[in-house]
């Protein structure tokens, strides 16, 4: 049975009350020291019922929290601890909590490749040797979807500290498209990854104008200290993404509504697997199946990588300009086999024996 915070704060207070053995502590008292915790720690003032504190202590005196406290009441009116060395924050791990923590140690061993993570590892490997737990010969249940040896991982605890300090920097970066490498003022503001490449998100002084940098194209790093840092107030990153597929997108892009018709072998997986959040069922075909989706985004590269990726099984249907660019895309991956050379199956010759 989960507890929330402020019952928790109750039951440690309550712990804290009956292990000092130098005081007598009636309900009153009890109410009184819970309400002056939830008051100070929380700025609840409204204070806590004897009722509350009663089934606080019922809670703490049974099995549901494995807290099995052995309060006890004498003299009529006091409350204590039968066992005076005992305390909530002294009780042993069930098997469950044993459980619990070794399936949560195995995920966080998942994350052992990524730098930003290696203070974790000495952190699990403690909670391992306290649990007596051993990975020797153990089988992987869950794995993640990770590359090993990422470029440009290596820049992920620097960049995490530089935008936590809200450092300016110089960026030197080399892109896929250009001959040279540029640089940028940067005001860094995001890192985000996207199917296994992490991108770095700022904006550029003085024109204040996002970019989104992959890591792996970044040639250096280094702090501008004389040029103040400056906020973007047109980038939001908890709502900035809400209706993006991927990195791509700039701060005056909207969304616009995604018509597609998919196969009914391709609508199966779309189901079970949205393109996006925004994703709506429009129509099903009871003949063959086939269904028609809408989906809210902002048109970019990423939108018609995934597009892509079902081949014949999705046609787009509107807004004109997405549905001419993917017939201009699949013709020219059509075209691309209609140009290969014919390879002609050589004969095999028998050799002679000798």
């Amino acid at each position: 049975m989960p507890a929330n915070k402020n019952a928790l704060i109750r039951y440690k207070t309550i712990d804290n009350c009956l292990s000092n053995h130098y005081r007598r502590w009636t309900l009153d008292d009890l109410v009184d020291a819970c309400s002056a915790a939830l008051r100070e720690l929380e700025g609840i003032n409204k204070g806590v019922s004897v009722r509350t504190v009663q089934g606080d202590i019922q809670m703490m005196r049974s099995d549901k929290l494995g807290y099995n406290a052995p309060i006890e009441v004498y003299d009529h009116k006091y409350y204590r601890y039968t066992d005076p060395d005992y305390s909530i924050t002294n009780m042993p791990l069930s098997a469950n909590d044993c459980e619990a923590l070794q399936q949560a140690v195995d995920m966080l061993r998942q994350l052992e490749d990524f730098q930003q993570f290696r203070g974790m590892s000495d952190l699990v490997t403690r909670l391992q040797d306290k649990l007596a737990l051993s990975t020797a010969g153990v089988t992987p249940i869950v794995h993640f979807d990770s590359v090993p040896r990422l470029k440009g991982i290596e820049l992920l605890t620097p960049l995490y500290h530089h935008i936590r300090e809200r450092h300016t920097l110089q960026v030197t970066y080399h892109s896929f498209r250009a001959r040279d490498s540029h640089r940028y003022t940067l005001f860094p503001y995001l890192l985000k990854e996207f199917r296994n490449r992490w991108f770095l998100f700022g904006s550029q002084h003085p024109s204040m104008r996002l970019y989104n940098l992959a890591l792996d194209r970044i040639v250096s790093v280094k702090c501008v200290p004389d040029v103040p840092y400056r906020d973007n107030p047109r980038f939001d990153p908890s709502r900035f993404f809400d209706n993006v597929i991927g990195v791509t997108k700039g701060v005056a892009d909207s969304a616009r509504r995604i018509r597609f018709w998919a196969s009914a072998e391709q609508s199966q997986y779309i189901k079970t697997k949205p393109l996006h959040t925004s994703q709506r069922l429009e129509s099903t075909n009871p003949v063959d199946g086939s269904c028609v989706f809408s989906i809210f985004v902002v048109i970019n590269f990423e939108l018609f990588s995934i597009l892509m990726s079902y081949g014949p099984g999705i046609r787009v249907l509107s807004p004109p300009r997405v549905v001419d660019r993917m017939s201009g895309l699949l013709h020219e991956a059509a075209a691309c086999y209609d140009t290969l050379p014919v390879a002609v199956p050589q004969k095999r010759t028998k050799s002679k024996k000798r």
